[in-house]
């Protein structure tokens, strides 16, 4: 156990300590964090494999104080060092697709153009290396009995992390915070990509009873009808129809516990930052107008708690660097609530 007898939590940020200037080791801390610096995908903004970094920096701004869990820090959060073979692996394979995704954008058919089907083939395997890294740095966490969180990266990098969640807790529903469903198959060609990591979940996840997506506001024909052929396993919040309800009187108490009754015993946590209004993220690899306010989300995590149910797991993702730090800021403070609010749903008696 880290003695904090003379960290004072009230005073700056301490830069030699790890994330939100905490003092603890990966071995002290209950909740540990793993930084997946990818965003091979990405279609449209990228900025999101460095975001740990900046995201790290802001977080000394952060208050320790949390009035909803004021003393959740001092059970011990920890951010791993991001892995930079992954992270140069990434910006390889990232150059490679843009090219390609300039090639199709075009209207030129792949099988003409050999370089093109080579750089497919790699891109996808380098989908299929990432989850099965993901998988086993995750599942190395989880047999510790830690708390675990992943920080991204764009939205195609947790698909490893659910597996493990689902190989140890059993069956678990995702709740999604997004602008996007996330729900194409191999969008662009891309098996792995970041528009199709909710796809992949179902598909690939047997212990994933139920997806229940919030704040949904750009999507595709295709990705509607998947999800009326999919409606007992999907459940999607568009913002279009939450906005509406509210407008007709209903309170957003009473949405938010729908949501919640939508979601099994256990709960994971993913959060693509763009389901945010985008003037708190706006250099988020696809902005959408619309969005929510933190603390709308902050209220609907909170109902998971108040319902009964566990945070068994959560990523952050899609969160951008900026030139004045200003989404690595907003990243940071989401962060703090989500690592909080995970460890007041896993009391220690219960670990």
């Amino acid at each position: 156990m880290v003695d904090l007898s003379t960290f004072d939590p009230n005073s700056a940020g301490n830069p030699n300590n790890n994330i939100f200037g905490l003092p603890f080791s990966e071995d002290d801390a209950r909740l540990v964090l793993l930084p997946v610096p990818w965003e091979v995908t990405v279609s449209f903004g990228s900025g999101t494999a460095r975001s740990a970094e900046q995201i790290m920096r802001a977080s000394l701004q952060v208050d320790l104080f949390d009035p909803d869990i004021p003393d959740g820090w001092k059970q011990g959060f920890y951010l791993k060092e991001a892995d930079r073979k992954i992270l140069l692996k990434s910006d390889y394979l990232r150059k490679e697709a843009e090219l390609y995704i300039d090639y199709i954008s075009k209207g030129d058919a792949v099988e003409n153009n050999q370089f093109m089907c080579k750089t497919l083939k790699e891109v996808n395997e380098g989908g299929y290396f990432l989850n099965h890294w993901v998988y086993q740095q995750t599942k190395y966490l989880l047999d510790k009995n830690k708390i675990v969180g992943l920080l991204g990266g764009d939205h195609s990098t947790p698909l490893g992390f659910m597996k493990a969640v689902g190989e140890k807790h059993g069956d678990f529903g995702i709740l999604q915070i997004d602008a996007h469903c996330d729900l194409r198959e191999a969008y662009e060609g891309f098996v792995y990509s970041h528009a199709s990591i909710m796809y992949n979940a179902l598909k690939e996840i047997p212990q994933l009873q139920k997806l229940v997506q919030v704040g949904i506001r750009d999507y595709s024909e295709g990705e509607h009808e998947f999800i009326l052929q999919n409606s007992s396993r999907i459940r999607t919040y568009f913002e279009r129809e939450i906005r509406e309800r509210r407008f007709e009187g209903e309170t957003f108490k009473k949405i938010s516990e729908e949501i919640i009754d939508q979601l099994p015993d256990q709960v994971y946590i993913s959060f693509d930052i763009d389901g945010l209004d985008p003037k708190l993220c706006p250099n988020t690899g696809t902005p959408v107008p619309g969005g929510f306010q933190t603390e709308e989300v902050y209220y609907i995590f909170k109902q998971i708690i108040k319902a009964g149910k566990k945070i068994v797991g959560f990523d952050l993702s899609e969160v951008s660097t900026s030139e004045n730090g200003w989404d690595a800021n907003v990243g940071a403070r989401v962060l703090f609530k989500l690592c909080n609010l995970i460890v007041q749903s896993n009391p220690v008696e219960n670990v």
